[in-house]
């Protein structure tokens, strides 16, 4: 078992009795790269300063360099530094608040929870929710009465600021953290290595079935590696496993942008990860990425007000497509055929997106889909028109979502083209997996969209390439796990 190592910013800030763990001042461990070798502590930075290039700031960003798992991260002291850049995380919070508070007056000062651990019981819930967004040793939420209960700020609460009895609230919360059982997978099962596999198993559209994940963990087994389903309700024990891939719907909204950001903190590798989500879960973002990177697009027209449809309808013509920024398997997608209809449906969106993106209509039988895995081709399939429709996907035509079929190409029989501008516009995102969308016409290759979350069905993306697939996806997460 690694050891526990916390940093503080003076040696007065925490009794050497008051913990069995090291402890050291961020000055000593940022003037010592080499002081643990080859061992990979977990670092605790009790520091008081968290500000962007402070010496608390450095010591997080060093610590992941040299491959030790640290909180906060760099990511979270971020995250935190303005409220903005963590409004996202406020809906979720603020709700799990109004339950604690309901028909209850508010504390008199603000909340601090330590380690995900709250100040009374009725806010436990919110503690570790809390906790699961911004992994921190010790935060302090500030409240206010505004149509309800509602955050009006999240910041680090400094061990230096604590009155006695909260010091002592502080290092019980530590002792068990700290505690934990942390599994170590080498001992316990025969595999190397043991990755989690976040599903849905109600999901209507999945990026993979059930059946597919057994698949690959067949695959996988013969590397030395085993894979564990787990769902939204496992986040308390993914440190527990080595590696995480995502087979959900990912959303920034929702608990897969969560398990990202906690895999990466905790140093595993991650499909997908964060960033990859932020980029490619916008497609305004990524039709001016691509367009800025002179990879091939669809002549597109940003939509801010109503003042812009006119100039996309002289620009684009009818029909045109228009696209919600965040939609995903063809929804928020919609083909529009004259101006009133434009009108009334961007009226519509623009009510809940402050932007919107219309595109020419680039009519074909079918979408090309390029799996992109480490900057390398994985797979290549035609998705063709489900019928009588316009998209791969009907979402329209009642009850289930009505999909077309599709033709499997072995890489080697793919058009260079196709492969070439599938790469170029991964290149742009990351280094992770990515299913790039691209429309082949008379006037050339046009990408349409680059999904972080691609489909990956046993039978269908693997058909032409097989178990090279399979292989190819467990051998990244290897890779970066013996590089670390």
């Amino acid at each position: 078992m690694s050891q526990w190592v916390i940093l503080v910013g003076r040696l007065s800030d925490l009794d050497n009795a008051s913990t069995p763990h090291k402890i050291m001042t961020s000055r000593d461990y940022l003037a010592r790269p080499a002081l643990f070798g080859g061992q990979r502590p977990k670092i605790i930075n009790l520091c008081r300063n968290t500000a962007y290039q402070s010496r608390g700031y450095y010591a997080s960003l060093l610590a992941g360099a040299r491959g030790h798992r640290v909180i906060p991260s760099v990511e979270t002291m971020i995250d935190l530094s303005e409220r903005k850049l963590y409004e996202n995380a406020l809906p979720e919070l603020e709700a799990a608040l109004a339950k604690a508070y309901d028909r209850h007056p508010l504390p008199d000062g603000p909340i601090h929870v330590h380690f995900g651990l709250a100040p009374e019981p009725r806010l436990d819930r919110f503690a570790k929710l809390l906790f699961d967004w911004f992994r921190a040793p010790a935060l302090e939420v500030t409240l206010e009465m505004r149509d309800g209960v509602r955050i009006k700020r999240i910041g680090f609460l400094s061990i230096g600021k604590m009155i006695e009895a909260e010091k002592r609230r502080f290092l019980a919360a530590l002792e068990r953290y700290t505690a934990r059982e942390w599994r170590d997978a080498r001992s316990k099962t025969p595999a190397k290595y043991s990755f989690a596999t976040l599903f849905d198993p109600k999901e209507e559209l999945p990026p993979s079935s059930v059946e597919t994940l057994r698949h690959w963990s067949r695959i996988a087994a013969r590397i030395g590696v085993e894979v564990e389903p787990i769902t939204r309700r496992d986040l308390p024990r993914l440190a527990n496993f080595d590696a995480l891939f995502i087979r959900e719907t990912t959303s920034l909204s929702n608990h897969t942008y969560r398990f990202a950001r906690r895999a990466v903190q905790e140093g595993m590798p991650v499909i997908d990860d964060p960033v990859s989500m932020i980029r490619c879960t916008n497609k305004v973002y990524l039709n001016e990425l691509m367009a800025a990177n002179g990879v091939a697009v669809p002549r597109s027209v940003m939509i801010g007000g109503k003042e812009d449809l006119a100039k996309a309808a002289d620009e684009l013509g009818f029909p045109m497509v228009l696209k919600i920024p965040d939609g995903s398997f063809s929804r928020g997608v919609k083909k529009l055929e004259t101006m009133a209809a434009l009108q009334a449906l961007a009226g519509e969106w623009l009510e809940d997106s402050d932007l919107l993106i219309a595109q020419e209509y680039m009519p074909t039988r079918f979408d090309w889909r390029v799996g992109i895995l480490g900057g390398k081709p994985l797979f290549a399939v035609q998705y063709h028109m489900a019928k009588a429709h316009w998209q791969i996907i009907n979402h329209d035509a009642g009850g289930r979502p009505m999909e077309g079929g599709f033709t499997a190409f072995a890489l080697a029989d793919a058009p260079a083209h196709v492969l070439d501008l599938g790469l170029r516009g991964a290149r742009c995102i990351g280094d992770g997996l990515y299913g790039v969308d691209l429309k082949e016409t008379d006037r050339g290759v046009f990408l349409i969209e680059v999904n972080d979350n691609p489909n990956l069905e046993h039978g269908v993306e693997d058909a032409a390439e097989k178990d090279e697939v399979w292989t190819r996806l467990t051998r990244w997460f290897v890779d970066r796990l013996e590089r670390a």
